[in-house]
């Protein structure tokens, strides 16, 4: 064999190789902000897609994740539905998955979801200022949101997507509150659509009993929320978990406290080019 022959073989090798060596990577999209990222990263270690370095923990990111075929993609989390088509697999919150059904998008059940212990801890709040954390008005949306009303619609609407954490459910009213007092109020709630906007129009129906106006102002990013109840834009949020707050108010010095805790949402792993766990091996 010349030279010629054998160069273009060993060239011809390479390219195989290369094009196996493509092939094998599996692209997973996780959310690019960091209680939830390192979450997501926590649910593929915990199935034995990957490996994270150890002592990571609450901060992991792609630069701790140990692996030969999954490459990590960081994304906004409310991005990852819409990039499902250009990766294999991504983690995703329920809620945005909602989002998306509620939008049309066609989108397969998850593939894995996390386990109790992890998805507990980030149960989803009310949050409001720290001058309204013992206010009447701030304990009877507080009731409302604990109510056997919601616990029931939450259950009933979305499938195990949303879980109710509420232990002991109210009647939808506290009686520790002077509700004649708070005849005509009204109450400003900043949330995000699915499924926190759609939940408060339960909690909404219960307060109108006792003519309070609850008022909902959806907002479709994260930035806003705790910004409004701070500067007394909003009165109460609904839309984060406790590790969300905490980071939050550690950046920017919000004066903004959890009240309640209302539901969770179970992080999952959606197929994007894949249906199913076969190129992950499993």
């Amino acid at each position: 064999m010349n030279i010629r022959k054998l160069l273009a073989v060993v060239v011809a090798a390479l390219l195989i190789v290369s094009s196996v060596s493509a092939l094998a990577e599996i692209h997973i999209g996780v959310p690019d902000d960091t209680t939830n990222e390192a979450r997501a990263l926590q649910l593929l270690q915990d199935n034995g897609i990957i490996e994270i370095a150890e002592g990571a923990g609450e901060t992991a990111t792609k630069a701790d994740v140990i692996s030969d075929t999954v490459v990590i993609d960081e994304l906004p989390a409310d991005q990852l539905v819409n990039m499902l088509p250009d990766l294999d697999y991504a983690v995703i919150n329920s809620n945005f998955v909602l989002d998306a059904l509620d939008a049309g998008f066609e989108i397969n059940k998850a593939l894995l979801t996390e386990v109790e212990e992890k998805y507990l801890p980030r149960a989803n709040i009310i949050a409001v200022h720290s001058d309204n954390v013992d206010a009447d008005l701030t304990k009877a949306l507080v009731a409302a949101m604990q109510s056997q009303q919601v616990k029931d619609y939450i259950e009933n609407t979305y499938a195990g997507a949303v879980l109710s954490v509420v232990d002991e459910p109210t009647d939808g009213y506290d009686a520790s509150v002077d509700y004649a007092a708070l005849a005509g109020a009204k109450l400003i709630i900043a949330a995000t659509p699915a499924p926190h906007a759609q939940i408060l129009e339960i909690a909404k129906q219960i307060l109108a009993e006792k003519d309070i106006t609850l008022d909902i102002q959806v907002f479709t990013g994260y930035t806003e929320e705790n910004r409004a109840v701070d500067a007394g834009d909003a009165y109460a949020n609904y839309f984060q978990h406790q590790p969300y707050l905490d980071e939050e108010v550690a950046q920017n010095g919000y004066k903004v406290e959890s009240v309640a805790i209302v539901h969770t949402e179970p992080m999952g792993l959606y197929g994007g080019r894949q249906s199913d766990l076969a190129a992950l091996g499993k």
